[in-house]
């Protein structure tokens, strides 16, 4: 079974990124051949800053690695070192209607938030599905969000398909009901975008100010919390502590006497503990950038071996070679 997944360098990494995207991918790469590439092409599309973009692909590589990636069992590479990617997004995009593009939930989503149209942005499920097809990905983990994208995927694969003969791998996705939706400092989503995140791999002062500013209701200590569950800080706390921490602490709230401060102070204590070893292997890859970028380079070698096949199959079909 062929896995792929991508996530883009567009920010520093978080909690969202980490409980959503990697960890749910480490955990992956064990059972079966799993492909993880940098989506830096993507993030063209929101981040314009070029030494940003180097900078936060390098970080992604450093801070995949030290969360438990492990080269022997997955591939991690950067989109843009397989030029196969574009290519085939661009003999996608001429059996894609227009129609099927104008309803896309994600470009109608970033508009309504301020994002600037452009055609990037619009073809964004083109690229995706390129993306997918140019590894003959069996199965594509994603969660309900990011279905219409692996539908899109489909839909190209069929077309194409049906005009230009048996070409590429339909792929099936695999929806993870259980995709962790870690709230934000504000209490919507975490997001860059909403600059509400909390790093994985900040400065431990920056760590506890940000856990500190976590908006909580205006009841007092001493009052009964019955929907604790419910409390922001406590939704976090359910990803970064052990069953007995987190069950313990929404008790505790819950009976009352027991207030927001003491709460957050025990998130940051299990936070900060449950990064510890990944910080540690961080601090190992900073002294050996040599390493990382071994790992990328090979990685984007054993990814194109398989793209370029791919997107020969596909120019040899539809007659361009």
């Amino acid at each position: 079974m062929r896995i792929l997944s991508g996530i883009q360098p567009s920010g520093i990494l978080h909690a969202g990124n980490y409980f959503g995207m990697m960890k749910p991918s480490i955990d992956l790469q064990e059972q079966g051949e799993a492909y993880y590439f940098i989506a830096n092409y993507h993030s063209m599309t929101s981040l314009t800053d070029a030494n940003l973009r180097r900078e936060y692909t390098q970080r992604v590589a450093i801070d995949f690695l030290a969360c438990g990636l492990d080269p022997k069992k997955a591939v991690l590479f950067r989109q843009s070192d397989v030029p196969e990617h574009v290519e085939l997004s661009w003999m996608l995009s001429t059996v894609c209607p227009m129609g099927l593009l104008e309803r896309c939930h994600s470009y109608k989503d970033k508009i309504a938030k301020g994002i600037s149209p452009n055609h990037g942005l619009f073809a964004y499920p083109v690229l995706m599905a390129a993306d997918i097809l140019i590894y003959d990905a069996d199965v594509v983990p994603v969660g309900q969000d990011q279905k219409q994208h692996v539908e899109v995927t489909r839909d190209l694969a069929n077309k194409f398909n049906d005009l230009y003969g048996e070409t590429f791998v339909v792929p099936e996705p695999r929806i993870r009901e259980d995709v962790a939706k870690v709230p934000g400092v504000d209490g919507g989503k975490m997001s860059k975008s909403y600059n509400n995140t909390i790093d994985i791999f900040g400065e431990e002062k920056a760590i506890k100010k940000r856990i500190m500013s976590i908006v909580m209701d205006s009841r007092g200590m001493d009052e009964p919390k019955p929907d604790a569950e419910e409390n922001n800080a406590i939704q976090i706390l359910k990803y970064v502590a052990d069953e007995e921490t987190y069950t313990e602490t929404v008790e505790l709230l819950k009976a009352g006497g027991y207030g927001y401060g003491h709460v957050k102070k025990k998130l940051f204590e299990c936070y900060w503990d449950h990064f510890a070893e990944a910080r540690k292997r961080r601090e190992e890859l900073l002294a050996n950038m040599d390493y990382v970028e071994q790992v990328l380079r090979e990685g984007a070698e054993k990814a194109r071996g398989i793209a370029s096949a791919v997107n020969k199959r596909a120019r040899v079909a539809c007659g361009l070679q």
